[in-house]
């Protein structure tokens, strides 16, 4: 049996995602060669840490010196233009946190780029392989509840508004909650109902409007621990907001189980409190399926026979979890381990690519324009 290529890795950030995008990288079976970050200090530190033999701050110069089958970006949403680019003229397939970049435009070429060179892309608009989720695509595609009619998915974060100012305050950083939550749930329904999006229309609204400014937020989990102690102190500095802090979006989408397209609602408040539990409901001509969770944890219940019951995960779905801790790192590993069997050659089911991350980039722009307000003033 010939064996398998040794995919060499090269990964673009050293925070949580950087480090989670190596692990899983290493959960997959490749091999990181590198990784690069904008500060010495922390990139050795990272490096050193995580056993990465490579380190640097030159991404051009790293990519020469580490010769990498696939790149792995890890940086804000803002940052990831130019280092994809380079990485797809220097030949390689490419792994990309989400957003793809900060508008449609730009991720439309990097994606069209990807297509002429012919190298493989994977959008981390992850979310889709949570278990329950799994399991649900699967029901629907069983008939269980029926032709899928409509999509519901709530969700309140109830986020501190005083978290540090940083590229989540900015549209140019890839900054917003389409991009850092639409794009996830955006991702779970297609999953479950189809891929082909109809029809599309938005609002969004900035209930922040600015934050206060600290130096030293290196992780962006941890951000909440340098919420100033004085909000009131005179120094203190503030940064201005300019991108969405809720939006409702309605959608419609084609599903092969439907005669008729599947309507779909998304709200989301990222600093409104939630009262009852975020969720997922999947709505159908013969039954429901629920699932709690703003994306979609579980567990799952299902409506039949006026009434609801809880389903358990089949023990499929739950052998084939990754072994650790936090849906981010384990879908992370999910989506990781396809990538890296395609470039091995191997069969596998169609991910996510630089197409839907592209698409969902536009489709932020679409909604951040708020249009689909009608004037209706006038009437009595």
């Amino acid at each position: 049996m010939k064996n398998k290529q040794n995919v060499r890795v090269l990964i673009h950030g050293t925070g949580f995602a950087g480090q989670g995008h190596a692990e899983a990288f290493r959960y997959a079976g490749a091999e990181v060669v590198g990784i690069v970050g904008r500060t010495p200090a922390v990139v050795q530190q990272v490096a050193e840490e995580l056993n990465i033999p490579y380190a640097g701050t030159n991404w051009q110069e790293a990519l020469a010196e580490c010769k990498p089958d696939v790149v792995s970006i890890a940086t804000p949403g803002g940052a990831h233009e130019l280092p994809i680019k380079q990485a797809l003229e220097f030949g390689c397939h490419v792994f990309s946190d989400k957003p793809l970049t900060a508008d449609g435009e730009s991720a439309h070429a990097l994606y069209e780029l990807a297509t002429q060179k012919k190298l493989k892309t994977a959008f981390a608009a992850s979310f889709r392989y949570m278990p329950d989720v799994i399991h649900a695509k699967r029901l629907v595609a069983e008939g269980v509840i029926g032709e899928p009619l409509e999509v519901e998915c709530i969700s309140h974060f109830n986020l501190e508004k005083d978290i540090p100012f940083g590229w989540s305050h900015r549209k140019e950083d890839g900054g917003g909650r389409l991009n850092n939550n639409f794009t996830h749930k955006l991702s779970i329904v297609t999953s479950i109902i189809g891929e082909k999006i109809l029809s599309i229309m938005g609002e969004v609204r900035d209930d922040l409007g600015k934050a206060p400014i600290v130096e030293g937020v290196h992780n962006f989990k941890k951000r909440r621990d340098f919420i100033p102690s004085d909000l009131n102190d005179p120094s203190l500095k503030w940064g201005e907001s300019n991108v969405e802090w809720s939006y409702t979006v309605l959608a419609q989408l084609e599903s092969e189980f439907a005669t008729k397209p599947v309507s779909v609602l998304f709200k989301h408040g990222g600093l409104h409190p939630r009262f009852n539990e975020d969720h997922v409901v999947i709505y159908g001509s013969k039954g429901a399926l629920y699932i709690k969770g703003h994306y979609a944890s579980g567990p799952m219940y299902s409506y039949s026979n006026n009434q609801w019951h809880e389903i358990p995960l089949p023990d499929d779905i739950k052998s084939d979890i990754p072994n650790v801790e936090g849906d981010t790192e384990r879908n992370w590993r999910y989506l990781i381990n396809k990538l890296v069997k395609d470039i091995q050659g191997d069969a596998v089911a169609p991910y996510q690519t630089f197409k839907e991350g592209a698409q969902y980039q536009q489709l932020i722009d679409l909604i951040r324009k708020n249009e689909s307000w009608q004037d209706v003033s006038h009437l009595d």
